[in-house]
């Protein structure tokens, strides 16, 4: 009997504990102190320091550079195609012969209206002598003033006949010389679709000649960045098949209307290739250089949230994370960095990557730093 009451004294006093240590976190739940709860930890590629840094605002632009003019030569009379003289890679000059097309009615339709030219000039001279003889008569009294008329109206009649032939002579002379195929532009010959022999018709495309003393980049860019862009700005060209270089040319014509779906406006951006020693075709990065900032405060673009008026980052306070509002500046969208005009200050960190998990109270530890020392929880109970 007294083992069963100690036991049960001993069941009601740890009773009495329990509930007592329930009854002090308040609705029934134990607190925990907020330095207990263990810190997230954070690589360095998720934090970012910022810092003072150059920044040049601008757009940039991606693809394959092209040739500023390129012009595809086509037939422009029906024959068969005789005497290539270029081929893929040559270099032509304006008004080089490329080659024949033998239309034989063409150059035949030319000779008889050079004959009719001749046969209308004749007429004309005729006429006219009978004119001169008709107003001697008309002024002796010898011939009537409707015969004088008459001969008037015979020698503008053939004034118009002339007239008509020298325009037949003229469009048949056009048509012959379209038998000889020449270089509308000075350049080289980058494809080449017909052979000797091959019989064409008018608009049948025979050569493409291009001119790549200057390459051109055609892009989109956000119709905010479009406003500071002017055509003469400084582009810096990257080519993936020269790396470590940099090429410099400049904005050359900027679309005046926004695309209404994409919000983007059209650009075009020239590089000067005088030498030929830059290939058309070739993938490149332009850069416009609109605005050069030489020691702004920067931020990782990444570490920006929200946008407008709700603009702000994630800052680190004592490892603990913090909503910070922000007021930022230009970007550099080719760095991927943008300044800070007020908000932070140099050398504070913040959270560079867009990780959800990570709200603001959160405690955070940044792997490979020096963990600061963790605090020690109040006693909650004297010592036995």
């Amino acid at each position: 009997m007294r083992y069963r009451t100690a036991a049960g004294a001993t069941a009601l006093a740890v009773t009495v504990i329990l509930l007592g240590v329930t009854g002090c976190g308040g609705e029934g739940t134990a607190s925990v102190p907020s330095d207990a709860v263990p810190a997230t930890e954070l690589g360095s590629r998720d934090v970012a320091t910022v810092r003072r840094a150059e920044l040049s605002t601008g757009a940039v632009l991606t693809g394959s550079l092209h040739p500023y003019r390129v012009v595809k030569v086509k037939a422009q009379v029906p024959g068969t195609v005789s005497g290539v003289r270029v081929d893929r890679g040559t270099p032509v000059r304006r008004g080089q012969a490329l080659a024949s097309i033998n239309a034989d009615g063409i150059r035949s339709q030319a000779a008889g209206a050079q004959a009719a030219v001749a046969a209308a000039e004749s007429g004309l001279a005729l006429a006219k002598q009978q004119l001169e003889s008709a107003r001697i008569l008309y002024e002796a009294g010898a011939m009537s003033e409707i015969d004088l008329n008459g001969a008037r109206a015979a020698y503008a009649a053939a004034e118009a006949q002339l007239a008509a032939a020298r325009a037949q002579a003229a469009a048949a002379g056009e048509a012959a010389a379209h038998t000889t195929v020449t270089a509308p532009i000075t350049g080289i010959v980058s494809e080449r679709f017909v052979e000797g022999g091959e019989a064409v018709n008018p608009g049948q495309e025979l050569f493409t000649v291009v001119n790549s003393e200057y390459l051109e980049l055609a892009g989109q860019v956000p119709i905010e960045d479009a406003g500071r862009i002017r055509p003469g700005m400084e582009v810096v060209f990257t080519l993936d098949a020269h790396p470590g270089e940099e090429f410099r040319g400049s904005v050359d014509r900027v679309e005046p209307v926004a695309n209404l779906q994409t919000r983007q406006v059209g650009l075009y951006v020239r590089l000067a290739n005088p030498d030929g020693s830059l290939l058309a075709g070739q993938f490149a990065t332009g850069r416009i250089v609109a605005e050069r900032l030489e020691d702004a405060l920067v931020i990782p673009e990444t570490a920006v949230r929200g946008s407008g008026e709700d603009t702000y980052v994630l800052a680190i306070e004592d490892g603990e994370v913090v909503r910070r509002a922000v007021v930022l500046g230009p970007r550099d969208r080719a760095a991927g960095i943008v300044a800070v005009v007020s908000g932070l200050s140099e050398g504070e960190q913040v959270i560079a990557t867009p990780a959800g998990t990570i709200a603001p109270g959160t405690r955070v530890r940044i792997r490979g730093a020096e963990a600061a020392p963790a605090p020690v929880p109040a006693a909650t109970g004297e010592e036995s």
